[in-house]
């Protein structure tokens, strides 16, 4: 790539984008794509993964056709392409015959840049066709980890891809990107989509904008109740693990007033549609949903992201929580955890209803086992007393700090607690199962410590251990906090899918050398410590004016307020105050089309205000 091409990438940039630079490894991943390269990009949500292929679509000669998940996704990245003056489109299943017709003939004469389409698609008779005529010049896959079984959301429709590009005339430049990839998940991708010596960019994980919460709360909707009153201002969402809890949880927060609205899979299609839309266009700030409402939800103005039920895995949480702060203003991640969360979700894993005839049998019990891995982990993740986001990052394989001082352990104050017998009695417990020759999860070791008398614990005969009752003054969740402790320290292990507790060879040090120990336990975070900063060097009073002029904007051209122009671009221009168009050209997010469109009406607001203040 020459000298001229990067600032001709630069030039796209700002003109289309409104970008003055490159973020990250921006530059080089869209360096590599222009210069024939397959890539993969791993970046978190709110990166800007879909520059990296938006601007080498518009510099290439020939379609980029970008592979999708979800229609809504495909929606929202093809209404903002046309805002920023690039020609896009989509086919999908929303499409009616006449409009697939359209986009097709629009393909054929060569008047898209970009289109978006489902794997499903692929191979079908007439997208082939196509594809075999019209000039490919890069197909993208975004959400790349859905190839691999060990991603989250594994399709096997994205098996097809490789096929379908095997089939094309020439060989297009291939890139693929996602925002949660382990190392195997990354090895997955690069084979299953055989990239050709791809350049790899794996951006840090870290999203420093986000703030991590957990709480393990008695009475869950009076938690969330409380965190909702506190946060009005904010646009919402609330995820919940079942069809069932989001109707009941959303019936509860309209009957107290709040302005909720619901979306899960069992909803009619337009229905969903509606609730979307409301939510979108901000007539609803507060979405209770499950992972339906999933991968592709662009809107930028979410400043809080409530997890109502721990959902299976980390990378599901972190792609979720992610939704929240994407215009990189300041956000909060709150999980509300409880040990039923588990139970329901094991239930759901082992009681799946994919009936996807492309699964084999052994590839869905091998889910099945990964699955359950990952629910230990995220188990773990929520037990921990160090810091939330060391754990999400090392999970990734990313390194981070101990104290990040934007999660809630790292602001919570603990207590230093000597736990030197008590670790001794949980131990000694599980020397004695074992020499009863069994094994036992966290909840039956903690039965048999408390001296419980049900029915589990009475017909396994190990009310006879005597190790049976000597915590019985011990909370149970303080017995459970003392064992994940252990087992970080190696002290004790927790394996299998059945998460069974066992000695290890460091176990004696606790029971025969009674090894002194002392473990953080976490105190009650103050009121001041739970708010979260949102300190900005802006007038509020202006902001709210743009804002009120981006709405009656977005509401005359039918479309979501962040499409105009997102949270962080009324800041910036909040800074700067342009008043007019050369200077509003300089606004983070403001490019040429937008400008042409927007420049005045803002301007003249901006004039207003400098005037009578």
């Amino acid at each position: 790539m020459t000298e001229s091409e990067i600032l001709n990438a630069d030039k796209v940039l700002k003109e289309y984008f409104g970008h003055t630079s490159f973020r990250g490894d921006q530059e080089d991943l869209v360096k590599a794509v222009l210069t024939g390269r397959d890539v993969l990009g791993v970046m978190p949500t709110g990166a800007g993964k879909s520059v990296c292929y938006q601007v080498p679509a518009l510099m290439l000669d020939g379609l980029t056709i970008v592979i999708s998940p979800l229609i809504s996704l495909m929606k929202d990245q093809v209404n903002a392409l046309w805002q920023s003056g690039v020609r896009a489109g989509l086919i999908n299943s929303s499409l009616t015959a006449e409009q697939a017709k359209q986009t097709y003939r629009a393909l054929y004469e060569g008047d898209l840049e970009i289109l978006y389409a489902a794997p499903e698609r692929l191979l079908t008779e007439g997208f082939l066709n196509m594809a075999q005529q019209v000039k490919i010049a890069q197909v993208t896959v975004d959400e790349a980890h859905c190839i691999s079984q060990w991603g989250q959301d594994f399709r096997p429709s994205y098996l097809k891809i490789a096929e379908f590009v095997d089939k094309l005339p020439q060989r297009p430049v291939i890139s693929a990107f996602t925002a949660t990839a382990t190392e195997q998940v990354r090895q997955d991708i690069k084979k299953l989509l055989k990239l050709n010596d791809p350049f790899e960019a794996v951006s840090g994980f870290d999203r420093r904008n986000l703030r991590f919460t957990v709480y393990n709360p008695k009475k869950k909707y009076e938690k969330l109740s409380g965190i909702l009153q506190n946060n009005k201002d904010k646009c919402v969402i609330v995820y919940c693990l079942t069809r069932k809890k989001t109707e009941e949880v959303c019936a509860k927060l309209c009957a107290e007033g709040f302005n909720a609205t619901r979306y899960h899979a069992g909803l009619g299609d337009a229905e969903r549609r509606k609730n979307q839309e409301d939510f979108i266009y901000d007539r609803k700030n507060i979405m209770v949903a499950t992972n339906a409402f999933g991968m592709g939800i662009d809107k930028s103005n979410v400043g809080l992201v409530i997890h109502y039920n721990m959902p299976k895995n980390i990378e599901s949480y972190y792609q979720e929580a992610g939704r929240a702060g994407r215009d990189g203003s300041e956000a909060e991640c709150i999980m509300l955890y409880s040990a039923a969360d588990v139970r329901t979700n094991r239930f759901l894993i082992d009681n799946s209803d994919d009936i996807n005839p492309e699964l084999t049998d052994k590839m869905r019990e091998d889910i099945r086992k990964k699955d359950i891995m990952r629910l230990n982990k995220i188990t773990d993740y929520c037990r921990t007393t160090d810091c939330y986001r060391k754990f999400i990052l090392k999970y990734f394989g990313d390194t981070a700090p101990d104290y990040c001082g934007n999660c809630s352990n790292c602001l919570s104050d603990f207590d230093a607690v000597d736990i030197t017998i008590e670790a001794q009695k949980i131990v000694s417990c599980v020397y004695r199962i074992k020499q009863k020759g069994k094994k036992y999860g966290r909840a039956m070791i903690a039965d048999i410590l408390m001296g419980s008398k049900n029915q589990k614990v009475m017909q396994s005969g190990m009310s006879e251990l005597s190790t049976y009752g000597i915590m019985s003054n011990s909370p149970k969740d303080y017995i459970y906090e003392i064992i994940s402790f252990l087992i970080e320290q190696k002290y004790l292990s927790e394996n299998g899918e059945y998460q069974l507790i066992d000695i290890t060879e460091f176990s004696p040090e606790i029971v025969k050398q009674k090894k002194q120990l002392t473990m953080k336990h976490k105190k009650t975070l103050t009121e001041e410590q739970k708010k979260i900063s949102t300190v900005y060097d802006i007038d509020y009073t202006l902001f709210a004016k743009l804002k009120e002029l981006r709405a009656e904007l977005a509401k005359e051209e039918k479309v979501p307020a962040y499409i105009v122009f997102s949270d962080a671009a009324l800041r910036d221009m909040c800074r700067k105050r342009p008043t007019d168009n050369m200077q509003f050209l300089n606004v983070s997010g403001v490019g040429r089309l937008k400008a042409q469109k927007y420049g005045d009406d803002f301007c003249a607001c901006i004039r207003e205000y400098i005037r009578n203040n």
